[in-house]
């Protein structure tokens, strides 16, 4: 988060209180980053809209732009601009699509984060930050280094939040149910399931110095399990990993950032391993 020069903030012209600027602001105010103002709108001029906005944001200290942009669809023209900008945060208000339209089509929060190859804030919530708990979601029994990599991101990015909000950093881990037909007999018995789990999350505590008290082990499905936790802790961010799939098989296979999104009554940030981003940064850049 300290390493971020530039933030791309989405500007919701029909929603008059801007939930994602007001988060930006609360970042920038720690780190100093230039904010970055986007109306994506194809019909209506909003240069008067923007230019009150900056007029105010100068006023406070920041350093900002606007722009107006629009090209084929919502996260095409958020990548875009990102893209031009270098801008190393996107923060955006998310507003839930109809069940029937998620059923038809996928939604462009959606698509924006398994495309964007910096890390995306979808606010959610107006309530501030402050002495509440930011919860990051890991999956300590994934050892690979892709999961790695995302676990020290996941992390670093949620002692940060914690910092600059004055907040309290929690961790949540699932780990899997009991599975009679696996071939591995550890993978048979809950006991068996949990004290290997266990194991592994003593390594991953004396990593991250996360104490017992801060790091909640489940038994079950992530995509249950981290709206629980979130509701039972109140937590005011959840931050979390995405591998980002793209093409046909990230259509169809559903990505548990993607699938708590809705289900979470927090704001979400979602991070990608650094060679998940490299490779949407250049599939963002062909021609």
């Amino acid at each position: 988060m300290q390493a971020i020069r530039s933030i791309l903030v989405v500007i919701e012209p029909e929603h008059t209180e801007s939930l994602a600027l007001k988060r930006a602001k609360l970042i920038a105010g720690v780190t100093q980053a230039h904010l970055h103002l986007l109306v994506c709108d194809p019909r209506h001029d909003r240069s008067a809209m923007l230019s009150v906005l900056k007029a105010a944001l100068l006023e406070d200290g920041y350093s900002v732009t606007t722009e107006q942009a629009w090209n084929d669809s919502l996260h095409k023209t958020i990548i875009d601009v990102q893209q031009a900008e270098g801008c190393g945060l996107v923060v955006k208000q998310h507003l839930p699509d109809s069940s029937l339209k998620k059923a038809l089509l996928t939604p462009e929060d959606w698509k924006l984060l398994r495309h964007c190859p910096s890390p995306v804030l979808l606010v959610k919530t107006a309530g501030s930050w402050k002495d509440k708990v930011i919860l990051a979601a890991v999956d300590v029994g994934n050892s690979d280094l892709e999961h790695r990599h995302l676990h020290v991101l996941i992390i670093d990015h949620g002692y940060d939040i914690a910092s600059l909000a004055k907040a309290h950093l929690h961790v949540i881990s699932a780990h899997p149910s009991p599975m009679l037909s696996s071939a591995d007999p550890t993978f048979q018995l809950k006991e068996t399931i949990e004290a290997r789990y266990r194991e592994q999350c003593r390594t991953f505590q004396a990593e991250f110095d996360i104490d017992d008290e801060h790091l909640h082990i489940e038994e079950g499905p992530a995509d249950v399990l981290i709206p629980f936790m979130v509701h039972k802790l109140q937590a005011a961010v959840l931050v979390i990993g995405t591998v980002a799939r793209t093409g046909l098989s990230g259509a169809l296979i559903g990505n548990t950032a993607e699938v708590v999104l809705d289900a979470v009554e927090s704001d979400v940030l979602v991070l990608k391993p650094a060679e998940v981003e490299d490779h949407l940064e250049e599939l963002a850049n062909k021609p």
